[in-house]
């Protein structure tokens, strides 16, 4: 692969990322859902994410990729997070929630560390 190749197939990874970014951001916040404590707290910690990448973009200590790469993180947080719910009748165990949290916390720690 050449040298131009390479720099298409980036463009093209950064401007999906952006997108999916965008349409992650968009959706409306997931309110807490009665008698699933791990859920919410998987749900509140990715909203929680959510407003401190916007919040990065809007006083411009992260940029739009370092965002993209944030939210597409979250994105994948929450694609496990509904396949782990479906195992179990749409409630997490106590072990898939530390899995997720051990994830958030790793996301986290990266978001803090693009803004500061």
């Amino acid at each position: 692969m050449n040298a131009k190749s390479k720099i298409a197939l980036f463009g093209l990874a950064i401007g999906a990322a952006m997108l999916c970014g965008q349409a992650v951001a968009q959706t409306a916040p997931q309110t807490d859902v009665p008698g699933h404590p791990r859920v919410n707290e998987v749900n509140n910690r990715l909203n929680n994410q959510q407003k401190r990448i916007d919040n990065g973009l809007k006083n411009g200590t992260m940029t739009q990729a370092q965002a993209a790469r944030d939210e597409t993180h979250d994105a994948n947080i929450a694609r496990r997070e509904s396949v782990d719910q479906a195992k179990h009748n749409g409630h997490l165990t106590k072990q898939e929630k530390k899995n997720l949290n051990h994830s958030e916390n790793s996301n986290s720690r990266h978001i803090y560390k693009q803004k500061h």
